[in-house]
């Protein structure tokens, strides 16, 4: 008996002792962990507006957006190799830029103006783009590749050309997981959290909300002839004091023309009574991001202004809320027009331009 027992003690160390080596010679490699990363909220925006909701699918967090960030400023992503995302949504211009129509790898042009991008992250019913034909940010990512007006790609091609790429292979691991396999929809889910990131809230306006400066009489008239019901009546579309988005995000006829040879919403949704219906721009960093309307017809503030002032057209699905469409607009001096000037510029956020974390 005492001599079966030794021989099970010695069985029992002789496979703790294998186990042992097992786990030193093959230690446990732990799965890498992306970063989570909390997007920077101004003060304001905290106590005027409820959190972004992130997509769960798509967290934030720091190996995502950098990836994101060097995607957005990559030329890879085009179909020629000349191209990238920023060309068209230049950081210096309030990622937007000065053309009327931008132009894509083979020299063509579409019919809308580039839209800025900042303060995405807050655009809640998740339709993105003039025309809102993009359903959320991470879908709106994925068209302008393969426009054959724009970066006039194959999805395939740019997935190859990342995977033989010497530093995308693993960027994408560190940001989805170990053993990640590139497609498209990852790269549009990192430009879309590098997106999110872009947030605009200190501007003159948001300081003078702040107690921070006081504003000149000219901004302050300018403020009040905008949200004057008889005089601007613009705050409907385009937010107020209480909203430092600065615009409703809904779609709106603003009586730009009698006819439509660009649909906007209605060509979307199919409906007749959103023709003509475009999405309001938010009305930050009107400085940088000149022409203005979605087909950039109008290249200065003073135009804009005139067009609302006295330049309205009716049309069958104008919008309720230009009342004085039977006017022509509101009618407006020129010096509420000065003011309201003033006002607008005073919500340009000249560090949103230079801010390190949007520049490559």
């Amino acid at each position: 008996m005492r001599k079966y027992w030794v021989h099970t003690v010695l069985i029992i160390c002789f496979f703790s002792i294998s186990c042992s080596k097992d786990d030193t010679t093959n230690p446990v490699v732990e799965k890498y962990v992306p970063t989570p990363l909390a997007l920077k909220i101004p003060n304001l925006f905290e106590q005027k507006l409820i959190a972004p909701v992130i997509p769960t699918g798509n967290p934030q967090t720091l190996e995502g957006v950098a990836l994101g960030k060097k995607l957005f400023y990559d030329t890879i992503l085009s179909g020629d190799n000349t191209m990238a995302c920023a060309n068209c949504h230049a950081p210096e211009k309030a990622f937007t830029d000065n053309s009327q129509f931008s132009t894509g790898i083979d020299g063509n042009q579409g019919t809308r103006n580039s839209m800025p991008l900042f303060n995405l992250a807050w655009n809640f019913d998740e339709r993105f783009a003039w025309d809102g034909k993009e359903l959320s940010l991470e879908r709106q990512a994925l068209e302008p590749v393969q426009n054959p007006i724009e970066m006039h790609a194959n999805w395939d091609d740019v997935v190859v050309k990342l995977k033989s790429n010497s530093d995308y292979p693993e960027l994408f691991n560190k940001a989805f997981g170990d053993n990640t396999v590139i497609t498209k929809e990852l790269v549009s889910r990192a430009l879309a959290q590098f997106e999110r990131t872009l947030i605009s809230g200190n501007s003159r306006f948001d300081k003078y909300l702040l107690g921070e400066i006081t504003l000149t009489a000219e901004e302050l008239n300018g403020f009040n002839v905008f949200m004057d019901e008889e005089r601007g009546d613009c705050f409907h579309c385009h937010g107020d004091n209480n909203n430092p988005l600065w615009t409703d995000n809904v779609f709106h006829n603003n009586g730009l023309d009698e006819t439509f040879t660009d649909l906007g919403l209605g060509a979307v949704s199919g409906d007749t009574n959103d023709y003509g219906k475009f999405k309001s721009p938010s009305i930050r960093n009107l400085a940088y991001t000149a022409p203005y309307m979605h087909d950039g017809r109008f290249n200065t503030l003073e135009e804009v202004i005139n067009h609302y002032s006295e330049g309205l057209k009716r049309s069958e699905t104008i919008d309720p809320l230009m009342k004085k469409i039977d006017q022509g607009g509101v009618g407006l001096s020129d010096q509420d027009k000065s003011d309201l000037k003033a006002f607008l510029l005073s919500l340009s956020d000249p560090s949103f331009l230079t801010n390190p974390d949007f520049i490559n």
